[in-house]
């Protein structure tokens, strides 16, 4: 059987040989944009909700190419504050993305908040297009609190102030190996590992009914 191609619509090598790593043993030839010469391709997240920006970002690269693509959406919702920053996570102290000022303004507005007044989740949403244009959904979700302070060294996102569930350190402090096995986006892939499995094992059905 010849592997089946999965275009990613991310540039981002670090979530790129996360999901490689994730479907690693499975008939899948993970790619990236640039790797289909699309690496300039973008599409606005101009969605209300993560899983609208999944689906813009998943449909758009599914209209220019012919194989699977995924697109993923990811949201911090803080109980305290409504559920901000939630879809606007990466653009939360404005449209540059700063991780440091957006971390910034997190603590500013929960500003006098014990640690229980700071339950939060990270929610992670991809979309999944087939050849055929199927879509499918999965989802994936960590618990937590917002730390009090910055703790843990300068990584990704909101990561120096996250506490996940069950542990008394930020995802800064735990580092990558626990990080990605208990992480949203970690949750996330399984389920869509899952997914493609199931969808690899209907294709050998199909050809032994054939």
């Amino acid at each position: 059987m010849n592997k089946r191609v999965l275009v990613l619509s991310t540039e981002n090598i670090n979530k790129i040989n996360e999901i490689k790593h994730i479907l690693r043993g499975l008939e899948i030839k993970v790619l990236s944009k640039k790797d289909v010469n699309l690496e300039d391709f973008e599409v606005i997240e101009d969605g209300n909700t993560l899983e609208e920006n999944s689906l813009k970002k998943a449909s758009a690269l599914a209209e220019k190419i012919d194989y699977m693509v995924i697109a993923d959406d990811t949201g911090l919702f803080v109980d305290a504050l409504n559920g901000e920053p939630g879809v606007y996570s990466a653009r939360y102290a404005g449209e540059d993305g700063n991780d440091k000022k957006n971390n910034e303004k997190l603590l500013g507005n929960l500003k006098g908040k014990s640690l229980e007044q700071r339950e939060a989740k990270f929610l992670d949403v991809i979309t999944l297009i087939t050849e055929d244009k199927k879509i499918y959904t999965v989802k994936g979700e960590c618990k937590g609190t917002i730390a009090l302070e910055l703790r843990g060294p300068s990584s990704f996102g909101y990561d120096p102030l996250f506490i996940p569930e069950g542990y008394d350190k930020t995802f800064a402090e735990l580092g990558s190996d626990i990080k990605d096995k208990i992480s949203h986006r970690a949750k996330a892939l399984k389920n869509l590992k899952n997914t493609l499995i199931k969808i690899l094992e209907d294709d050998i059905d199909e050809d032994s009914r054939s």
